[in-house]
Formats: C-alpha cells, structure tokens, sequence
C-alpha cells in the first residue's frame, strides 16, 4: 500500500515526494527535485518524514536554484555522518524486530496495547528536547522523547506489526497558551479509526499506566486537542476506548462507589472513566463523597487525581494515618508537549 500522505499529494507533488524519499535513503549529499514553490518543498519533505519514520536522520534541507534548470536541488543536513547513520539504522532495525517480535501472534488491538504499554513504561519525555528525541532514535535508542518522536515511534512499531497506523499533528494555538504544535496516531483496528496519543498517556503515568488516550473518538480527542492540520481520516466509533473494553467506564454513582471499596480492601488503585452524563462540578463532588466513604470503611483514605476533560479519576488509597486530603490533578497538568514548526527550505 502506497504511504498515507504520499496518497494525498498531487501526481507533481507526488514525483517531488519520490526524489526526496529516494534521495534520503541513499543518504545522497544533494540530488534535483523538479521546480515547486519552497514552501511547498518543506511541507513535502515533511510528510515524507511522517510516513517513513524510519528517515529519522534528516531533518532540515537547503535549496539550490541553477541558471536556465526546471529542477531544484536539495542539500540535506543529516544528524550524523553516513558511518554512524547506518550503524543507527541496523540498531534501530534490530531494535524494532525485537520488540515486534514479542507480540507477533497478537491480535491487532493487543499489540496495539504492548506498544502503548511500552512507551508509557520505558520513555521518559524530554524536557530539553533534544534533537533526536524528535526521531525514532530517542525513544527507541536513548528511552526518552518528545511528541514527535513518540508518534514515530508508535508508528515504526505498527508497520512491523502489521497495524495501519499515520502521524498527524495539530496546530499551535496561542490564544490558549498552546505554543507548540502536537503530534500523536490515528490507528486502524479492524476496519475502525482510532486516536492513540501515547505521549499524553505518558505525561499521566506517574504510578501506573494510564489509558486515557487509547482509542479515543473525534468527539473525545478534541476536547483537549487542537485541530488537526494535516490530512487524516475520521474517528467516529469510541468503542474500543480501553476503559470501556475494561469495563471499567461506569454510569452510576453506586457502580462507582462499589468498585472503589472493592480496590481498598485490595489495596489496589482504581482508574475509571465516567460516562453517566457530563462530568459536572456537582457530580464529581458526588463521586468524590462516595469514594471517600467506601475508603473509610476499609480503614483508608482516597487520594485522588482527575483528568477532567476526559472524565478519568484515578483513586490510590492509603492508611489514614498516612494519608492527607483528598487531592485533585486536573487535566491541564498534563505537561505541555510539543513538536517544532517544519523547517523551510532556503533557497542559496
């Protein structure tokens, strides 16, 4: 099957698309695209990164116009000499062949789940944004990323596994203090669309793996997402979403309640989503009563953090001589991830 983006150009755009990905690969010091805008160019060069996360060692270009010549020439910058990109790349292959390796029997949604798992489990996000922690090999060489690595990723995981799976990104929106544009997955389970954003999942697995972002509708993923700016396809089925296959998604109060005093005589914590309704201020007070109840029946105390946007409550219990106030997180503490504008091509 031909790339996702690459579907989505032009057949002019598309044989530009060709020369680059073909240029790339070969790790050509320079090669001709034919004549197109630069902009356009920059935005090309960037899908083909998209689709072929496996090119994590190029990252910006510079453009060369000749006197009296229909094409242009690209003179790549890589992050790394040919020596060390190719001794990259056979790590990164055997890296990715192991990983797939252990689920390959799987079915489509449980290695979905062990690649999401995976992430939220072994990568650190990296606050000092690091080049590569952009590409493939921050995640998967040095266990740490950012949003686009992450997506990457996923995605590099999901083509060896056999998963359909695109990047999309998301605009910057200053007017709400989002300064960076997002990147996270649209995956195809079956023959259903779903959001997968692993990097906000991270963000929220402090203590243990949370599942928020896993499956998510059109509907849900933009309640704290910004548009998408890319191409990509509609995710209008929700059921799939981890805490509904978990039955764990609850529309009762008393269901609630149950299940958190069920997880204190555990010593468990209990991670649900509420859909009973819109998460108003009076029914999380009323959920949030309830869990305290069932708590000092068993002898505990509930500390408890909360992704409003998404309606997720995440109940820990501790004694009552150790524990404090019942606690809030609300979703804005989910770290402010990002992903750099495209470079643009210059022209010399």
């Amino acid at each position: 099957m031909e790339p996702f983006y690459y579907q989505h150009l032009e057949k002019s755009e598309q044989t530009v698309y060709h020369a680059i990905k073909t240029g790339l690969t070969a790790l050509e010091d320079h090669f001709l695209v034919p004549y197109a805008d630069p902009a356009r160019i920059s935005m090309i060069f960037f899908l083909v990164r998209l689709d072929c996360p496996e090119i994590f060692y190029a990252v910006t270009f510079k453009l060369r116009k000749w006197p009296q010549s229909d094409n242009l020439e690209i003179l790549p910058e890589y992050l790394f000499d040919k020596k060390t990109i190719r001794q990259q790349q056979k790590a990164m292959s055997a890296r990715v062949e192991k990983l797939a390796r252990a689920v390959s029997t799987k079915t489509e949604l449980e290695k979905e789940l062990y690649i999401h798992d995976f992430i939220c489990e072994n990568i650190h996000y990296d606050k000092l944004k690091k080049s590569y922690s952009h590409e493939i090999i921050g995640p998967l060489g040095h266990g740490v990323g950012v949003c686009e690595g992450i997506a990457k990723s996923v995605k590099v995981l999901c083509d060896a596994l056999g998963i359909w799976c695109i990047i999309v990104i998301s605009e910057a929106n200053p007017e709400k203090k989002i300064k960076y544009r997002h990147a996270w997955n649209i995956v195809k389970i079956g023959k259903t669309y779903y959001h997968l954003d692993a990097t906000f999942d991270l963000s929220l697995s402090k203590t243990l793996t949370r599942h928020d972002y896993f499956n998510l509708s059109d509907d849900a993923i933009f309640r704290d997402h910004e548009p998408i700016m890319t191409d990509h396809v509609p995710c209008t089925d929700g059921s799939h979403f981890y805490y509904l296959e978990k039955k764990l998604s609850f529309t009762k109060q008393e269901e609630v309640k149950k299940r958190a005093a069920q997880a204190a005589k555990k010593k468990k914590p209990f991670l649900f989503h509420w859909r009973g309704g819109y998460l108003t201020r009076e029914i999380l007070k009323e959920l949030l009563i309830g869990i305290e109840e069932a708590a000092k029946e068993k002898g505990k105390q509930a500390k408890v953090s909360l992704n409003w946007m998404q309606a997720v409550l995440c109940v820990e219990f501790e004694d009552m001589d150790e524990a404090v106030a019942v606690p809030m997180q609300n979703s804005d503490d989910v770290d402010n991830v990002e992903i750099e504008q495209a470079n643009e091509g210059e022209l010399l």
